[in-house]
């Protein structure tokens, strides 16, 4: 098959070239500065690395922090909606989360987009691969161990539950907030403590790390000033993100927002899981292959 693989971070430069170890036909576009060794060829332009291919490969998420195509590993900006109006509409589309305009525009075009971040055999995956990131984030930000240090996660979604049994599993003082009371019922079946994210106060300041997966205002300036001064603040959400990153760094807070972590911790895992999605869909659209 032949799939042309436009934008993107290491993930997909990973995922291209698993690809083409595999015997398929690869065409790059918007991946000029990538590592040569593992992209051999980069298209000048969508046309022709997009002219008879099987598959478009998209990046994750598709688009960047100002709108335009998510390509770090290009020196050129692009416009996203300029290179949808050039794709094939004989190819299967394969982006994450594209937004909503992108997602009517390529409906309006009549392409055939499918969001693999929808997919639920990439987003478990890339939850466990969040989880193990997130350590390392800590590790190296922390001046404290994890063990025996207390630790409050908000959110129990996928990642809350991997990032949940991890640090249980190394010996923090775990708890977790959520709004639903089957899920405060099933963090305290796990072992850390359930506390209700609408109503967190003055327990805020008993923790040395807090750590946000919630892609929603959780800790504004009011919750923040309760912290302590040396707590670390970790947000993994996408935008607008769970913390007041301004308030917490007029109040002297170590807020980071460690978005795309698979990405940057590793990039081979998060690009095999992604195209080992992309496969799963080629087959369900095209039969065998």
């Amino acid at each position: 098959m032949k799939f042309a693989v436009i934008g993107g971070d290491m993930r997909i430069v990973r995922l291209a070239a698993m690809l083409e170890s595999e015997g398929h036909e690869i065409c790059c576009f918007a991946l000029d500065e990538a590592p040569a060794d593992l992209i051999k060829s980069c298209s000048l332009s969508v046309d022709c690395s997009a002219k008879d291919a099987d598959c478009v490969i998209l990046p994750l998420p598709v688009l960047d922090m100002k709108g335009g195509l998510n390509a770090p590993l290009s020196s050129f900006k692009h416009n996203a909606e300029e290179i949808f109006r050039a794709l094939p509409k004989t190819a299967v589309i394969c982006g994450g989360m594209p937004g909503e305009k992108l997602r009517k525009t390529a409906e309006e075009l009549g392409l055939d987009f499918v969001d693999y971040f929808l997919r639920e055999e990439l987003v478990a995956l890339n939850a466990l691969a969040t989880a193990e990131g997130t350590l390392g984030v800590l590790l190296e930000n922390s001046p404290i161990t994890i063990w025996d240090s207390k630790i409050l996660i908000i959110g129990y979604g996928r990642i809350g539950k991997m990032l949940a049994t991890r640090l249980l599993a190394l010996g923090a003082h775990v708890s977790v907030s959520a709004k639903k009371a089957g899920d405060m019922a099933y963090i305290r079946a796990s072992g850390c403590e359930a506390l209700d994210t609408r109503v967190l106060g003055q327990e805020l300041f008993s923790f040395d790390t807090i750590i946000n997966t919630v892609p929603a205002r959780v800790l504004n300036r009011e919750r923040l000033e309760l912290l302590k001064r040396d707590v670390l603040l970790i947000d993994l959400a996408s935008r607008p993100g769970g913390f007041d990153f301004e308030a917490a760094k007029e109040l002297g807070l170590n807020a980071l927002w460690a978005l795309g972590l698979p990405a940057e911790t590793a990039p081979v895992t998060a690009g095999k899981i992604i195209k080992e999605t992309v496969m799963n869909i080629m087959r369900e659209k095209r039969g065998e292959i």
